[in-house]
């Protein structure tokens, strides 16, 4: 019985151990490398999503499309109307560079 208690204890430490271990590249990076892994040429927002296998909008503008594009790591095709149909997204020189 005992035996078991320490495998038990021992189990639940190396759990402990293992989730309190910080990533060595945070989130943030995590998106940023993910994003610009799959901008080849020029992609549409519906295209990007698709190839980074998101659903959701939102989540994909706030996590991945605003902060690559305040970085300068990504442009719009057409920057003088962010919100067009037409619109589509292109690593920039930094963005090149960057992968």
């Amino acid at each position: 019985m005992e035996a078991l208690r320490e495998a038990i204890t021992n189990a639940f430490q190396v759990q402990f151990v293992k989730t309190t271990v910080t990533p060595e590249v945070t989130p943030e990076v995590a998106s940023e490398i993910r994003l610009v892994s799959v901008l080849d040429g020029e992609l549409s927002r519906q295209e990007i999503m698709v190839r980074l296998r998101l659903e959701d909008e939102e989540h994909f503008r706030k996590v991945y499309l605003v902060p690559e594009l305040e970085s300068g790591l990504i442009e719009r095709t057409i920057p003088a109307n962010p919100g067009s149909s037409k619109q589509k997204y292109r690593l920039t020189e930094k963005g090149r560079s960057s992968w």
